[in-house]
Protein backbone atom coordinates (compact mmCIF):
# COMPACT_ATOMS: atom_id res chain seq x y z
CA UNK A 1 0.00 0.00 0.00
CA UNK A 2 1.87 3.56 -0.98
CA UNK A 3 0.51 6.67 0.60
CA UNK A 4 -0.33 9.90 -1.21
CA UNK A 5 -0.75 13.10 0.22
CA UNK A 6 -0.11 16.80 -0.74
CA UNK A 7 1.91 19.59 0.32
CA UNK A 8 -0.24 21.05 3.03
CA UNK A 9 0.78 18.29 5.59
CA UNK A 10 4.38 19.83 6.45
CA UNK A 11 5.93 16.72 6.75
CA UNK A 12 9.86 16.90 6.33
CA UNK A 13 11.90 15.72 3.69
CA UNK A 14 13.27 13.18 6.04
CA UNK A 15 9.57 11.46 7.00
CA UNK A 16 8.62 11.98 3.31
CA UNK A 17 12.03 9.68 2.34
CA UNK A 18 11.72 7.39 5.03
CA UNK A 19 8.56 6.04 4.27
CA UNK A 20 7.77 6.21 0.93
CA UNK A 21 4.93 8.88 0.80
CA UNK A 22 4.29 10.50 -2.41
CA UNK A 23 2.83 14.36 -2.51
CA UNK A 24 0.94 15.68 -5.03
CA UNK A 25 2.14 19.41 -5.16
CA UNK A 26 0.14 22.47 -4.60
CA UNK A 27 1.49 25.39 -6.44
CA UNK A 28 2.12 29.48 -5.78
CA UNK A 29 1.35 31.79 -8.92
CA UNK A 30 3.83 34.44 -8.52
CA UNK A 31 3.45 37.41 -11.39
CA UNK A 32 6.71 36.36 -12.37
CA UNK A 33 5.81 32.31 -12.89
CA UNK A 34 4.38 29.54 -11.06
CA UNK A 35 6.52 27.40 -8.71
CA UNK A 36 5.53 24.51 -6.78
CA UNK A 37 5.21 25.02 -3.06
CA UNK A 38 7.69 21.84 -2.18
CA UNK A 39 10.69 23.70 -4.99
CA UNK A 40 10.91 26.63 -2.78
CA UNK A 41 12.53 27.34 0.53
CA UNK A 42 10.61 29.17 3.46
CA UNK A 43 12.41 32.13 3.90
CA UNK A 44 13.05 32.94 0.33
CA UNK A 45 8.88 32.46 -0.49
CA UNK A 46 8.27 35.14 2.85
CA UNK A 47 11.20 37.31 1.19
CA UNK A 48 8.94 37.42 -2.17
CA UNK A 49 5.92 37.73 -0.25
CA UNK A 50 6.71 40.72 2.21
CA UNK A 51 8.49 42.41 -1.42
CA UNK A 52 5.39 41.91 -3.04
CA UNK A 53 2.58 43.55 -0.60
CA UNK A 54 0.44 45.00 -0.60
CA UNK A 55 -0.14 41.95 -3.39
CA UNK A 56 -0.05 38.57 -2.50
CA UNK A 57 0.20 35.37 -4.71
CA UNK A 58 -2.31 33.18 -5.32
CA UNK A 59 -2.40 29.31 -4.92
CA UNK A 60 -3.82 26.25 -7.03
CA UNK A 61 -4.31 22.69 -6.41
CA UNK A 62 -3.40 19.54 -8.70
CA UNK A 63 -5.54 19.18 -11.59
CA UNK A 64 -7.26 15.57 -11.49
CA UNK A 65 -4.86 15.08 -14.40
CA UNK A 66 -1.88 14.76 -11.67
CA UNK A 67 -3.37 12.57 -9.16
CA UNK A 68 -4.39 10.86 -12.50
CA UNK A 69 -0.93 10.30 -13.26
CA UNK A 70 0.85 9.44 -9.39
CA UNK A 71 -1.86 7.37 -9.38
CA UNK A 72 -0.77 5.20 -12.48
CA UNK A 73 2.82 5.41 -11.55
CA UNK A 74 1.97 3.50 -8.32
CA UNK A 75 -0.14 0.76 -10.54
CA UNK A 76 2.19 -2.16 -9.05
CA UNK A 77 1.21 -1.35 -5.47
CA UNK A 78 -2.32 -2.26 -6.06
CA UNK A 79 -3.54 -0.23 -3.41
CA UNK A 80 -3.22 3.82 -2.38
CA UNK A 81 -4.63 5.88 0.63
CA UNK A 82 -4.45 9.79 -0.59
CA UNK A 83 -4.60 11.86 2.67
CA UNK A 84 -5.61 15.51 1.59
CA UNK A 85 -5.95 18.58 3.13
CA UNK A 86 -9.98 19.64 4.69
CA UNK A 87 -12.09 19.99 1.87
CA UNK A 88 -13.95 22.89 4.18
CA UNK A 89 -10.20 24.60 2.92
CA UNK A 90 -9.43 23.45 -0.47
CA UNK A 91 -10.89 21.43 -3.38
CA UNK A 92 -7.85 18.92 -3.24
CA UNK A 93 -9.49 15.61 -1.99
CA UNK A 94 -12.03 16.18 -4.70
CA UNK A 95 -9.63 16.60 -7.23
CA UNK A 96 -7.93 13.62 -5.79
CA UNK A 97 -11.01 11.51 -6.33
CA UNK A 98 -11.77 12.65 -9.69
CA UNK A 99 -8.11 11.83 -10.88
CA UNK A 100 -8.95 7.78 -9.37
CA UNK A 101 -11.97 7.93 -11.43
CA UNK A 102 -9.41 7.65 -14.38
CA UNK A 103 -7.37 4.93 -13.14
CA UNK A 104 -8.12 1.16 -13.22
CA UNK A 105 -6.23 -2.00 -11.95
CA UNK A 106 -5.91 0.22 -8.36
CA UNK A 107 -7.99 0.93 -5.48
CA UNK A 108 -7.31 4.39 -4.45
CA UNK A 109 -8.99 5.34 -1.29
CA UNK A 110 -9.25 8.96 -0.81
CA UNK A 111 -9.05 10.29 2.67
CA UNK A 112 -10.13 13.86 3.95
CA UNK A 113 -8.30 15.02 7.10
CA UNK A 114 -11.11 17.50 7.93
CA UNK A 115 -7.50 19.50 8.94
CA UNK A 116 -3.96 20.74 7.31
CA UNK A 117 -0.34 21.56 8.41
CA UNK A 118 0.63 19.63 11.79
CA UNK A 119 -3.08 17.69 12.11
CA UNK A 120 -2.70 16.46 8.22
CA UNK A 121 0.94 15.34 9.02
CA UNK A 122 -0.57 12.94 12.19
CA UNK A 123 -2.76 11.43 9.80
CA UNK A 124 -0.61 11.01 6.88
CA UNK A 125 2.40 9.61 9.28
CA UNK A 126 0.11 7.24 11.20
CA UNK A 127 -1.34 5.93 7.48
CA UNK A 128 2.72 5.38 6.23
CA UNK A 129 3.77 4.00 9.54
CA UNK A 130 0.80 1.01 9.62
CA UNK A 131 1.22 0.53 5.92
CA UNK A 132 4.53 0.19 6.11
CA UNK A 133 4.21 -2.25 8.78
CA UNK A 134 1.70 -4.82 6.67
CA UNK A 135 -1.79 -3.13 8.56
CA UNK A 136 -4.82 -3.52 6.29
CA UNK A 137 -6.68 -0.47 5.04
CA UNK A 138 -9.14 -1.19 7.45
CA UNK A 139 -7.64 -1.00 10.29
CA UNK A 140 -5.71 2.23 8.96
CA UNK A 141 -8.81 3.87 8.11
CA UNK A 142 -10.17 3.62 11.46
CA UNK A 143 -7.39 4.57 12.94
CA UNK A 144 -7.23 7.65 11.06
CA UNK A 145 -11.15 8.86 12.28
CA UNK A 146 -9.54 8.40 15.43
CA UNK A 147 -6.76 10.31 15.40
CA UNK A 148 -8.78 13.06 13.45
CA UNK A 149 -11.77 13.00 16.41
CA UNK A 150 -9.08 13.61 18.95
CA UNK A 151 -6.52 15.79 17.41
CA UNK A 152 -6.57 19.52 17.36
CA UNK A 153 -5.03 22.29 15.25
CA UNK A 154 -4.96 25.98 16.11
CA UNK A 155 -3.00 29.45 15.57
CA UNK A 156 -3.02 32.45 15.45
CA UNK A 157 -1.35 35.37 13.13
CA UNK A 158 0.35 38.79 13.60
CA UNK A 159 -2.45 40.23 10.91
CA UNK A 160 -5.38 38.70 9.42
CA UNK A 161 -5.02 40.53 6.20
CA UNK A 162 -3.42 37.76 4.22
CA UNK A 163 -6.64 35.54 5.04
CA UNK A 164 -8.73 38.69 4.26
CA UNK A 165 -6.70 39.21 0.92
CA UNK A 166 -6.83 35.59 -0.18
CA UNK A 167 -10.75 35.46 0.20
CA UNK A 168 -10.09 32.30 2.98
CA UNK A 169 -11.41 34.34 6.00
CA UNK A 170 -14.52 32.56 6.48
CA UNK A 171 -15.79 32.27 9.85
CA UNK A 172 -12.94 34.65 10.98
CA UNK A 173 -15.05 37.45 8.82
CA UNK A 174 -16.60 38.78 12.41
CA UNK A 175 -13.01 39.67 13.35
CA UNK A 176 -11.88 41.76 9.95
CA UNK A 177 -12.62 45.43 9.21
CA UNK A 178 -11.86 47.50 12.53
CA UNK A 179 -10.29 44.47 14.24
CA UNK A 180 -7.56 43.82 11.95
CA UNK A 181 -5.09 44.51 14.99
CA UNK A 182 -6.50 41.82 17.39
CA UNK A 183 -4.64 38.64 17.26
CA UNK A 184 -7.14 36.13 16.66
CA UNK A 185 -7.14 32.36 18.21
CA UNK A 186 -8.16 30.11 15.19
CA UNK A 187 -8.80 26.22 15.14
CA UNK A 188 -9.84 23.90 12.24
CA UNK A 189 -13.22 23.01 13.23
CA UNK A 190 -13.70 18.98 12.98
CA UNK A 191 -17.13 18.78 11.77
CA UNK A 192 -16.73 20.75 8.76
CA UNK A 193 -13.09 21.12 8.47
CA UNK A 194 -13.12 25.01 8.73
CA UNK A 195 -11.76 27.67 10.29
CA UNK A 196 -13.53 28.89 13.12
CA UNK A 197 -12.56 31.87 15.86
CA UNK A 198 -11.86 30.69 20.00
CA UNK A 199 -10.73 34.32 21.32
CA UNK A 200 -9.00 36.95 20.07
CA UNK A 201 -6.60 39.28 22.21
CA UNK A 202 -4.71 42.25 21.74
CA UNK A 203 -1.02 41.24 21.50
CA UNK A 204 0.49 37.94 20.43
CA UNK A 205 2.37 36.97 23.52
CA UNK A 206 -1.59 37.05 24.88
CA UNK A 207 -2.76 34.81 22.08
CA UNK A 208 0.22 32.22 22.87
CA UNK A 209 -1.22 32.08 26.34
CA UNK A 210 -4.72 31.85 24.68
CA UNK A 211 -3.76 28.38 22.49
CA UNK A 212 -1.86 27.15 26.00
CA UNK A 213 -4.80 27.49 28.01
CA UNK A 214 -7.15 26.60 25.30
CA UNK A 215 -4.99 23.19 24.83
CA UNK A 216 -4.48 22.52 28.56
CA UNK A 217 -8.35 22.55 29.19
CA UNK A 218 -8.51 19.95 26.32
CA UNK A 219 -6.31 17.39 27.23
CA UNK A 220 -5.70 17.51 30.66
CA UNK A 221 -3.00 14.69 31.74
CA UNK A 222 -3.21 12.91 28.02
CA UNK A 223 0.59 11.93 27.24
CA UNK A 224 0.39 13.81 23.46
CA UNK A 225 2.38 14.59 20.59
CA UNK A 226 2.91 18.04 19.33
CA UNK A 227 3.61 20.17 16.64
CA UNK A 228 4.95 23.22 16.85
CA UNK A 229 4.36 25.23 13.57
CA UNK A 230 5.29 28.44 12.53
CA UNK A 231 6.17 30.37 9.05
CA UNK A 232 8.91 33.18 10.13
CA UNK A 233 8.27 33.65 13.58
CA UNK A 234 11.24 31.13 15.62
CA UNK A 235 11.29 32.73 18.33
CA UNK A 236 7.31 33.21 19.33
CA UNK A 237 7.29 29.18 17.76
CA UNK A 238 9.63 28.28 20.93
CA UNK A 239 7.87 30.05 23.31
CA UNK A 240 4.62 28.34 22.56
CA UNK A 241 6.65 25.50 22.61
CA UNK A 242 7.91 25.95 26.40
CA UNK A 243 4.14 27.22 27.40
CA UNK A 244 3.31 24.12 26.35
CA UNK A 245 6.14 21.57 27.75
CA UNK A 246 5.14 23.77 31.24
CA UNK A 247 1.42 22.85 30.93
CA UNK A 248 0.87 19.76 28.91
CA UNK A 249 2.40 15.94 29.02
CA UNK A 250 4.45 16.12 26.48
CA UNK A 251 5.69 12.72 25.16
CA UNK A 252 7.26 14.29 22.05
CA UNK A 253 7.62 17.93 20.81
CA UNK A 254 8.75 19.12 17.43
CA UNK A 255 9.02 22.56 15.50
CA UNK A 256 8.16 23.23 12.01
CA UNK A 257 7.81 25.35 9.25
CA UNK A 258 4.19 25.77 7.43
CA UNK A 259 4.61 25.24 4.16
CA UNK A 260 4.63 28.19 1.60
CA UNK A 261 1.33 27.25 -0.07
CA UNK A 262 -0.18 28.07 3.60
CA UNK A 263 1.75 30.91 4.47
CA UNK A 264 0.15 33.01 1.21
CA UNK A 265 -3.36 32.85 3.22
CA UNK A 266 -1.60 32.98 6.81
CA UNK A 267 1.77 35.49 6.22
CA UNK A 268 4.48 35.15 8.00
CA UNK A 269 3.62 35.66 11.38
CA UNK A 270 1.56 32.64 11.74
CA UNK A 271 2.51 30.99 14.68
CA UNK A 272 0.32 27.62 16.58
CA UNK A 273 0.49 23.91 17.42
CA UNK A 274 -1.12 20.53 16.66
CA UNK A 275 -1.92 17.73 18.97
CA UNK A 276 -3.01 14.53 19.36
CA UNK A 277 -2.97 11.58 22.39
CA UNK A 278 0.68 9.98 21.36
CA UNK A 279 -0.91 6.50 21.96
CA UNK A 280 -3.26 6.48 19.19
CA UNK A 281 0.43 7.02 17.48
CA UNK A 282 2.04 3.97 18.32
CA UNK A 283 1.81 0.56 17.91
CA UNK A 284 1.80 1.32 14.31
CA UNK A 285 4.84 -0.72 13.15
Amino acid sequence: MKIVTDSAADLTQEELDSLGIVVAPLQIQFPEGVVAADAISRDEFYARLKAMWPDIPTTSLPSPGVFSEIYQRLAAEKEVLSIHISSGLSGTVHAARQGALAVHDLLVETVDTRTLSGGERFQVLAAALAARAGKSQAFILERLEQIRAASETIFTLDTLEYLRRGGRIGRVQALAGTLLSIKPIIHVDKVDGKYSTVGRERTLSKALGSITTYLERSYQDSGLWVAVMHGQAAEQAEALAENLRRVLNVARLDVLRISPVLGVHTGPGVVGAAVVPFNLMEGLE
